[in-house]
């Protein structure tokens, strides 16, 4: 391949544009195509295709349905790009026109709406487009890159299962990775960054309340489960209160509860379903123990048998917080601000939601990461909903709906600028 007449940035600049079409197609069959986490077989199917016409080594279904590519320019250090594919069972509202219709099973069999609502869509649609930069642009990068389309984010599974089938083991292991996700709240050309957590701890935890069935007109005879569920769902906002530092954030949330079936019937159960949120292993572990000690302590002061005992398990839908590198974000900060402008590389404050982009770096030897926000809201529409003082649809709103365009190009600028960084040629 000759070289390019302009240097990297310029060509850059002036190639997303020209690709900009295709990417605003690729991104709005996406949306209109969603699948459900475990389900994303066409959705892996047209980005192994994408990824084979950018001529990269393609392998499929490594960890269900994740997509591999593997695009090797010589000696370097090895980087790893990833993306997610999956969406999320909610039916859309936006009224756009290439809204999604789609709709499925999910995994209590249950018919329901299907809507990339959390903007896994355009992340496909960033990431094709950078690896279509950087096939065109290998006189300016050495070193090897693995692309990853991991599945299952929304539940996450998807980078745990990669990983156990061998992603860093079949495929080079990388040095450093790099991902990206659509903020609702920032304006469309921004990215935003922080050093040091970035996101949350997440556990998800199920509570069966057992207690002892019968008629609602004798609860003497009986030990009522619904009783002792609300008692608990008090008492485990003492866990955050008068527990846990106020210097810790730390959030409990019963999102789930569901008992009975009658008025005059004092049911056998009654089922709690928890998110956990949390920065420091020490008070994830800490939260963890207090719950399963506050439940057992009150089924024990309300007179129940060790037998009935509640069941505290905490389900497979973990992750742990992603921690971005501070060597490595400072380094992208200043290579973002170089293509971007300083004004649009903004600094962004840790959240409590979740990402399993997590698990990528934490291995024997623990990889450095880095995970930016990408806006993704028109400067007018900001500009509408502060005026009204309206709150803008957050994340997994049915009405969540990104400027395309201007995200687009960002998002495959900034990804393309991080690799030319972190991968020179020693010429450039």
């Amino acid at each position: 391949m000759p070289r390019t007449s302009t240097p990297p940035k310029e060509a850059v600049a002036t190639r997303v544009v020209d690709d900009l079409a295709y990417l605003d197609a690729l991104y709005r069959h996406w949306h209109a195509h969603p699948e459900l986490s475990l389900q994303e077989e066409l959705t892996s199917a047209r980005m192994a295709a994408e990824l084979r016409l950018t001529g990269l080594e393609v392998t499929c279904k490594v960890g269900g349905h994740g997509v591999v590519g593997v695009l090797r320019n010589g000696e370097g250090p090895v980087l790893m790009l990833r993306t997610d594919m999956d969406a999320l069972p909610v039916e859309e509202q936006t009224g756009l026109p290439y809204a999604s219709a789609a709709r499925a099973r999910d995994g209590q069999g249950n018919e329901v709406g299907v809507m990339h609502a959390c903007g896994h869509d355009m992340h496909m649609a960033v990431f094709v487009g950078a690896i279509r930069q950087l096939a065109r642009l290998k006189e300016h990068w050495s070193g090897t890159l693995i692309l990853v389309a991991q599945p299952a984010e929304e539940r996450m599974l998807g980078a745990r299962a990669m990983l156990a089938d061998g992603l860093f083991t079949r495929f080079p292991k990388p040095d450093c990775c790099v991902g990206l996700h659509v903020s609702p709240t920032l304006p469309a050309g921004t990215v935003g960054l922080v050093e040091g957590h970035a996101f949350a701890n997440v556990d998800s935890v199920d509570i069966l309340v057992r207690g002892v069935g019968g008629h609602g007109a004798f609860p003497q005879a009986a030990k009522d489960p619904v009783v002792l569920a609300a008692e608990l769902v008090l008492a485990l906002q003492t866990i955050i209160s008068r527990e846990t530092s106020p210097l810790e954030p730390a959030v409990i949330t019963v999102g789930s509860i569901h008992g009975g079936a009658q008025r005059n019937v004092i049911p056998e159960a009654v089922s709690l379903q928890l998110t956990v949120r949390s920065f420091s292993q020490e008070v994830r572990a800490k939260l963890l123990h207090a719950i399963e000690r506050t439940a057992h302590g009150l089924a024990a002061a309300a007179g129940l048998p060790k037998y009935r005992a509640p069941v505290v398990t905490v389900s497979d839908e973990s992750t742990p917080a992603v921690c971005n590198d501070p060597a490595l974000t400072q380094r992208l900060r200043d290579t973002f601000e170089c293509w971007l402008g300083k004004a649009n590389v903004l600094s962004s404050a840790p959240v409590m939601g979740g990402e399993d982009f997590a698990r990528y770096g934490r291995t024997e030897e623990a990889i450095p990461l880095c995970f930016y926000w990408l806006g993704a809201v028109s400067p007018a529409r900001l500009l509408a909903a502060k005026q009204a003082d309206q709150p803008l649809p957050p994340l997994h709103s049915p009405r969540f709906a990104p400027e395309p365009l201007i995200p687009i190009q960002t998002g495959v600028t900034t990804m393309a600028a991080a690799v030319l960084e972190l991968m020179p040629k020693a010429t450039d």
